[in-house]
Parts: structure tokens; sequence; C-alpha cells
């Protein structure tokens, strides 16, 4: 079983925050965390020179999902979707979002808000806390 990790929870992680914990914690019951491809990218364009060496070896611990055809094609699906009931959606959002529902995976992170499609499980782990 996967766990996707968003950038929220990466940050925090990438922090020493207590999410560090919880990532043990999965671990430790079998759980396998995984993020995506976006995911990296967003990490990657906030880094310090000092971090890259860091983020490089929490990204080589963890599967990383890529964004597919079949996973775009959702991502869209969802933007057009909501678009028509007047929400906007980030493109960056549904496309960790469909990856998720195509792995199969709940999503874990600190803006559950951002994330209203009813395919997806979403784990709430509070920023910082």
């Amino acid at each position: 079983m996967l766990h996707v990790l968003d950038t929220t929870v990466l940050i925090d992680y990438l922090r020493g925050r207590p999410a560090v914990a919880r990532v043990t914690a999965l671990v430790d019951r079998g759980i396998r965390p995984a993020t995506t491809v976006v995911n990296v990218e967003e990490i990657v364009r906030g880094l310090r020179a000092a971090e890259r060496d860091v983020a490089h070896r929490l990204f080589d611990g963890l599967i990383v999902l890529p964004i597919t055809s079949e996973v775009a094609w959702r991502a869209g699906d969802w933007r057009r979707e909501h678009a028509a009931a007047g929400v906007t959606l980030w493109q960056a959002d549904c496309l960790i979002a469909a990856a998720c529902v195509t792995a199969g995976a709940p999503l874990v992170t600190g803006n559950p808000k951002d994330f209203p499609m009813p395919e997806l499980e979403v784990i709430h782990w509070p920023v910082g806390a």
C-alpha cells in the first residue's frame, strides 16, 4: 500500500517537523511513502543550495509517481467539471490528485481544501503540527 506525500508534508519532513515521525510510523506499518513528479518539481523550485543533498536523499527513498496520459485526462476532466460549477482548481493539484487516484493511494496533505475531488481519499496532516 502507498500513501502519497504532498508538498506541504515534504516541506515539513525536510524541516524536521512532526512529518518525520509520521512518515516513520507509516513505514513501520508497512505503508510505502510516495510522491509525484509534480511534488518533486515544487520542492526543487524552492530549494536552497545547502538543501539539495537532503532533498535528493528524501526523493531516493520515495516512490515517485509519474504523470501519464491517464493521469492527465483525469486531471483535465476535474478542472473542466469544477470550472463549470464555478470552482477554479490548480493544474498541479489536479495532476497530483489524479496520480493518487490512478495509483489507488490516498494523498497526505496539509491543505485538504485544495483537493475536493470525491474519488480522492485525503489524509490531513496539519502543517507544522
